[in-house]
């Protein structure tokens, strides 16, 4: 783990154009938010990631809160136990330097991310981390493609039938041009008989 000796409450990392949260309490207890929003689509996996240090061990604990209401998801002593709740047992993995990974997010994964980091003696700090979570259309784009799909079989099937169409009146032009020229042939031969 990182130390991070003389920081403020505040500080950023202009030059990178990354912002860091940095977080201190008086105790000795820090924390960096790297990354303090997230965005991501339904079924992916996210790493909510932090750093922490502190002197002796510290406990970590995770919190969700959204619109459906307010969730623990995890809470760990470094080293230690990790508490993991029910709703999210299979859905998150801990690391060490206090971040999570959700797995397979869902809408209702969005909200406030809350970390709360507590040293043995009490001294804690927090983190916060927006998530927002975004559907892919994918019904949108399969009605496109079997409209699509539907549209160019009629067009197919117009076109074999204007081609028969135009076939049958060719060859009906040809009988009937036939017939009249046989017709016309035997008027002729009656005229010249006649006369």
């Amino acid at each position: 783990q990182r130390s991070h000796p003389g920081l403020d409450s505040w500080c950023s990392i202009t030059p990178t154009l990354i912002t860091l949260l940095c977080l201190s309490a008086p105790g000795g207890v820090s924390l960096v938010v790297p990354q303090p929003n997230i965005n991501a689509t339904v079924a992916q996996n996210i790493l909510l990631s932090v750093e922490y240090s502190c002197r002796g061990v510290a406990t970590i604990e995770w919190k969700h809160v959204s619109s459906w209401g307010t969730t623990k998801i995890v809470e760990w002593k470094s080293g230690n136990y990790v508490n993991i709740s029910t709703v999210y047992k299979d859905r998150v993995n801990t690391f060490e330097n206090g971040s999570i990974q959700l797995l397979n997010v869902g809408m209702r994964d969005a909200g406030y991310y809350f970390i709360t980091v507590t040293e043995e003696y009490g001294t804690s700090t927090y983190g916060t981390i927006i998530v927002n979570v975004y559907e892919i259309i994918y019904e949108d784009l399969h009605f496109v493609a079997v409209l699509f799909a539907f549209l160019a079989a009629v067009s197919a099937i117009l076109i074999c039938l204007m081609w028969l169409c135009n076939k049958s009146l060719h060859l009906f032009q040809k009988m009937t041009t036939h017939k009249l020229t046989a017709s016309t042939t035997e008027e002729i031969e009656l005229e010249t008989i006649e006369c």
